[in-house]
C-alpha cells in the first residue's frame, strides 16, 4: 500500500473515471498493491448524500459496499494515531476536519495522497499527487 486517495480521487474513480488526469490513471494502472482509503471518506460521502449535494446512481449502502469490495481497495480504519496527530498537523492547515483526517491518515501511514483538492496540494508537510 503506497496510495492514499481522497473522498473525490475515489468517487471519480467509481462514476466519473474521465475527471481523472491521464498521469492519475497511468498510476492506478500500475499499481499493484491495494489503494488505501481512509473509514473518514466513507463518512464524507454520505453526508454529501445525505447532505442533497450528491447523487449515486444507486443507495448509498450499496454504492458504499460496492466501492470497497475490491482487491485493489485497503480500508484505513480511524485509530487513535490518526485522530491525534489530525489535531497536531505541523504548520498551518485549514480547518476542514474530514481534510485533516485524511492528511493525517497519509502521514501516518506514510502514504502519498492521490488529491485534486488545491489546500492539500500546497500544504507541504504531506506527500502529494495529482499533475
Amino acid at each position: 500500500m503506497r496510495y492514499l486517495i481522497d473522498t473525490h480521487v475515489w468517487i471519480w474513480m467509481m462514476d466519473d473515471p474521465a475527471r481523472l488526469p491521464k498521469k492519475i490513471c497511468t498510476v492506478l494502472k500500475k499499481e499493484i498493491s491495494p489503494l488505501a482509503i481512509s473509514m473518514m471518506s466513507v463518512w464524507e460521502i454520505a453526508k454529501l448524500v445525505q447532505k442533497n449535494r450528491m447523487d449515486l446512481n444507486m443507495p448509498l449502502e450499496r454504492w458504499i459496499y460496492n466501492a470497497l469490495d475490491s482487491d485493489l481497495i485497503c480500508k484505513v480504519n480511524l485509530d487513535e494515531r490518526v485522530l491525534i496527530e489530525s489535531t497536531t498537523l505541523p504548520g498551518e492547515f485549514h480547518n476542514d476536519p474530514a481534510d485533516q483526517i485524511i492528511v493525517a491518515t497519509a502521514r501516518v501511514h506514510n502514504l502519498t495522497l492521490i488529491t485534486a483538492d488545491r489546500k492539500i496540494l500546497d500544504y507541504r508537510h504531506v506527500k502529494t499527487l495529482w499533475d
